[in-house]
């Protein structure tokens, strides 16, 4: 059977600090007020994309990757994943800042009996004024002095902070100390995982009236404590051509700008 473009029904994911925006940008039908996230193309766990068109709907992508293996994905992605599709593809709506966290590189996370680690790539759809994101360190510190600002409340002040605007991109890579701010809407493009190390979470409580958990422990060995300076990846582009955006290990992204 020929395969042909696949479009997936979104897995909608609710979040203290999610909102609205992702009902009008994403086809699901949860009435929630706070879905922070739509996964939209996902092989991971419980979640599994279902294919909404075609003859090939209903059936989901592990099942589609079982069948097709490297005609789905390519022979060079197949032979190293097999069935594990590698990829995971979010929308992000954020109506409150997200905790200060950090993902594992892929030793760390097998060893913690993980797939593997999380890098990923943030593509700014829409930016509230005054909106900021946080990557990386702003001053060099010690993990020692770290653990100082952490336990003081005070982490915020040595992290870089950005004011995105739409259209820009910021790569972030396994290690990276990053955050989500307030007003953002994003495009996510990362590893296929959901392991997150906690640092920070502004004292605020969870569904639950609790505290959300921290994972300071694991963080520590996680952590790359290089300077940030610029954080964007700059790029320029023409309509209606192809514009590299990222390309790691992991993932290629490219940008195709069309005008009629």
């Amino acid at each position: 059977m020929q395969l042909y473009p696949l479009k997936f029904q979104p897995l909608p994911k609710e979040k203290i600090w999610g909102g609205t925006r992702l009902n009008r940008v994403a086809n699901h039908q949860s009435g929630h007020p706070q879905i922070g996230e739509t996964w939209d193309v996902a092989a991971l766990d419980d979640n599994d994309s279902e294919v909404v068109n075609g003859f090939l709907a209903e059936n989901t992508l592990s099942e589609l990757l079982e069948v097709y293996m490297s005609d789905l994905v390519g022979d060079k992605v197949y032979s190293k994943h097999g069935n594990n599709f590698p990829l995971l593809v979010k929308l992000i709506d954020a109506t409150d800042k997200l905790s200060v966290q950090v993902h594992p590189n892929d030793e760390m996370a097998q060893q913690n009996g993980e797939r593997n680690g999380k890098t990923e790539m943030w593509y700014v759809l829409e930016a509230e004024p005054g909106a900021e994101l946080i990557s990386g360190f702003e001053k060099e510190v010690t993990p020692e002095e770290y653990q100082q600002y952490l336990a003081t409340g005070h982490i915020v002040s040595i992290l870089h902070r950005e004011k995105p605007q739409s259209g820009d991109l910021f790569f972030i890579p396994a290690g990276r100390v990053h955050a989500i701010g307030k007003g953002l809407l994003l495009a996510e493009i990362q590893q296929a995982s959901d392991c997150t190390y906690r640092l920070y979470d502004y004292n605020r409580p969870g569904s639950d009236g609790q505290p959300r958990a921290l994972h300071t422990a694991e963080a520590l060995d996680a952590i790359d404590y290089s300077v940030v300076r610029d954080a964007r990846t700059h790029y320029s582009y023409k309509p209606n051509a192809t514009t590299r955006l990222v390309e790691c290990p992991y993932f290629v992204t490219s940008l195709v700008p069309l005008e009629k």
